[in-house]
């Protein structure tokens, strides 16, 4: 038998992203989970960002981001960049990260991140608290320590989901 319960998106796990955005007087981290594929040509993701945010801001001023794909070991620094505002602190200095230049965009990306995708904002859309910034991949950055063979090896990545109904993080488990 099942159980209805209230409207919630909040019970699909989602995955942990380290957005990094050019800003003054430094660049700043959010972690998001409100990210998605949507469409393969060209490349390109969805982000939702509050408007409240520091980093809503900074990202349509810039117009472009770096979607950073953290490790099972960067979770306290997502959990820091997730809770903290870049008005406040340097975010990158408090979790130990170091910006390193894009290839393509102004934002920097997260040196310590095993992924790295550089990506240029198309289109905004408001569907209802969060905007969503929907923007084309332009260059994907790996370390080759997640590759095998020169693939991506996800058993070496170490990567990790949150559920938000829970508020819990989950390390992705074996291949099916």
């Amino acid at each position: 038998m099942k159980i209805e319960s209230k409207p919630t998106t909040g019970i699909i796990p989602c995955p942990v992203i380290l957005l990094s955005v050019e800003g003054s007087p430094q660049p700043n981290i959010i972690t998001l989970s409100w990210v998605a594929n949507v469409c393969s040509d060209p490349p390109s993701v969805a982000v939702g960002i509050r408007s409240q945010r520091h980093s809503h801001a900074l990202v349509k001023e810039a117009g472009n981001f770096v979607l950073n794909v953290p490790s099972s070991e960067h979770l306290e620094a997502a959990k820091t960049c997730g809770t903290k505002s870049g008005r406040d602190i340097d975010k990158f200095a408090e979790c130990g990260f170091h910006a390193v230049a894009s290839s393509r965009i102004s934002s920097p990306m997260i040196a310590e991140c095993p992924i790295n995708l550089e990506c240029e904002v198309r289109e905004i859309v408001s569907p209802g608290v969060h905007d969503l910034f929907i923007a084309e991949v332009v260059a994907f950055h790996m370390d080759e320590d997640v590759t095998e063979n020169g693939q991506f090896d996800p058993q070496k990545m170490q990567a990790f989901t949150y559920l938000p109904l829970s508020g819990q993080y989950w390390s992705l488990g074996k291949r099916m």
